[in-house]
């Protein structure tokens, strides 16, 4: 892995839509499963092969998002994941970037020219069905996206890396109830492809054991969506979380902003090791651009930009993300911060 991609960004920081399914299930069993160190989901993840259609696209904004379906057909699903420290009684992790993917309905991923049932299909420069979060303060990351099909040999699956201060800390992947991955392929749209001969008992990466991987699924039934919850076991320091996150390739620091929660006004400071080109923007949690505070060379040192009231009159209650973009000599580097109107 070369620097600039091991440096890469941790980028837009994303607090779900899904607000209310969190808050609706903080009580339920799964969760409650986190402040119990000796419970089945308190362990370590086992990992698992990136598979051969990985991709990096950290350097592309427009990847951290949560809705990662592109328009692709298929049955909905709403994706949780929380990621828990083994190392740390087990308690969730705040500010740890999240990717996933995985193929469409049809078994076919975006990135890569692949085969499969329907032919030879090339999906060179697609993006479908891949995303990036953050985690947010309870360790939760949130995706909008649909049930994947299958391709000859595999099971129905997601992939999934957790990077911990912008460094890759574990590679896996999450499987379905059986029973379901049958009743989805018997659905228009998916039953075209037929049922799948491969079996999670029988895939060459669960056929070793899925108790740690097997999503816990439900189905709304009264809009037929998906709702799937996997918890993530890392290994990891104590102190690993953003706000012990290291200078971005020691090129610069971006600080909590303060006060935060902000009503009227707040304080972005940064600092640059080097001269740099600079360009500091504010997002809203959807990756909607509102305002581009700095797009300009600076000097080396401490800067600093005030969000005042003529821009909070325009924004409502609610979260946001400061996203910093800093090129210089040695490359081009991103950060992001979360930042809380109230």
């Amino acid at each position: 892995m070369n620097r600039k991609n091991f440096l890469n960004s941790i980028g837009l920081i994303g607090l779900s839509p899904l607000v209310s399914l969190a808050k609706k299930r903080r009580d339920d069993s799964l969760f409650n499963q986190l402040v119990n160190p000796q419970s089945p989901a308190c362990v370590l993840i086992p990992q698992e092969t990136a598979g051969p259609y990985p991709l990096d696209l950290s350097q592309n904004s427009a990847m951290f998002r949560q809705d990662i379906t592109e328009g692709k057909a298929g049955l909905p699903m709403n994706l949780k994941l929380t990621v828990v420290n083994i190392n740390d009684n087990c308690k969730p992790m705040p500010d740890l970037r999240i990717d996933v993917w995985h193929c469409d309905k049809d078994g076919y991923y975006s990135g890569y020219t692949n085969s499969g049932y329907l032919g030879n299909q090339n999906n060179a420069g697609k993006t479908f069905c891949r995303g990036i979060q953050i985690t947010n303060s309870i360790g939760e990351v949130f995706f909008k996206t649909i049930y994947p099909g299958w391709y000859m040999g595999r099971v129905q699956h997601i992939h999934f890396q957790v990077f911990v201060n912008s460094r890759l800390t574990a590679t896996s992947q999450l499987c379905f109830p059986e029973d379901e991955n049958t009743n989805v392929n018997n659905q228009p749209g998916y039953s075209a492809h037929g049922q799948n001969s491969t079996k999670n008992t029988n895939d060459n990466v669960f056929s070793d054991g899925i108790q740690y991987q097997l999503t816990t699924l439900s189905k709304d039934p009264n809009t037929g969506e998906y709702n799937g919850e996997l918890i993530i076991g890392i290994n990891a320091a104590v102190t690993a979380t953003a706000d012990t996150d290291p200078d971005t390739g020691g090129q610069f620091v971006l600080y909590p902003n303060n006060p935060n929660p902000w009503t009227d006004e707040t304080n972005i400071v940064f600092e640059l090791k080097e001269s740099a080109n600079t360009v500091l923007d504010l997002f809203d949690i959807h990756g909607k651009k509102w305002f581009t505070f700095l797009q300009t060379d600076l000097q080396k040192g401490i800067h600093e930009v005030r969000i005042g009231e003529s821009i909070a009159k325009d924004l409502t209650a609610g979260n946001y993300v400061i996203h910093l973009r800093v090129e210089n000599q040695f490359g081009l580097f991103t950060k992001a911060k979360l930042i809380t109107k109230i």
